[in-house]
């Protein structure tokens, strides 16, 4: 079975990364011991090497990743609803 990860990159002082933290961080909850999908938030002031190898350019965007390979990227606000549609998406390919 497929594992994928979600990456969340942000910024403490981004306005939008702030309106979308409590659905990441009730995915992260929802998730919690699912082997299957892992939701990890990255600080891009404090992971520049992370925010350089995935070419972030404008925050919040959210890598997801299909066994260490990228299989979506979005960038912008999204709901809670739509991520969890995505990953199910992925995990499904």
């Amino acid at each position: 079975m497929a594992k994928v990860e979600v990456i969340d990159f942000y910024a403490d002082w981004c306005g939008p990364c702030r309106a979308m933290s409590p659905a990441i961080n009730s995915l992260m909850e929802d998730y919690s011991g699912n082997e299957l999908v892992e939701i990890k938030k990255m600080n891009v002031d404090q992971e520049p090497e992370a925010t350089q190898k995935y070419e972030i350019r404008g925050i919040p965007t959210l890598i997801f990743l299909k066994d260490g390979e990228v299989a979506h990227r979005v960038s912008g606000v999204q709901s809670k609803e739509k991520i969890a549609e995505k990953i199910m998406e992925i995990l499904a390919i």
